[in-house]
Parts: C-alpha cells; structure tokens; sequence
C-alpha cells in the first residue's frame, strides 16, 4: 500500500496496522526459519510496509504536538 493511503487513516487505524503487521512478520520469520516460506521477498515488502506505517504514524503524533 502506497504511504498516501496510510495518510487517510487515523492514529488508532495505524496502531492497528502496525501491530498487524508486526504479527505478520513474526509469522513470515518463524516460516522462513521452518522452511515452509516459498516467497521469502514478502519478508521485505512487509518490512518496508511497516516501516512505511510508522513514517506515517510519527508525522501524525507529531503534527498533534506541534
């Protein structure tokens, strides 16, 4: 997802997607570490999408602080 669609939520959605995604890695690496992950690039593409999220997140907390 594009960091313009995450500009559209709310804080509380971003929380929530941030822990969402952050399950979604933990699964990606326990499955990568079994041998059961056949696509090992969704490890990174959901890094990037969390890392995306908590860009988004930090510039709303601080637009509400300033």
């Amino acid at each position: 997802m594009k960091a313009a669609k995450f500009r559209e939520m709310s804080v509380d959605e971003l929380e929530e997607q941030v822990d969402q995604l952050r399950t979604q890695m933990f699964n990606l690496r326990v499955g990568n570490t079994t041998k059961e992950l056949q696509n090992t690039a969704r490890i990174g593409g959901t890094r990037r999408e969390l890392a995306r999220v908590l860009t988004v997140l930090s510039e709303k907390r601080r637009q509400t602080v300033a």
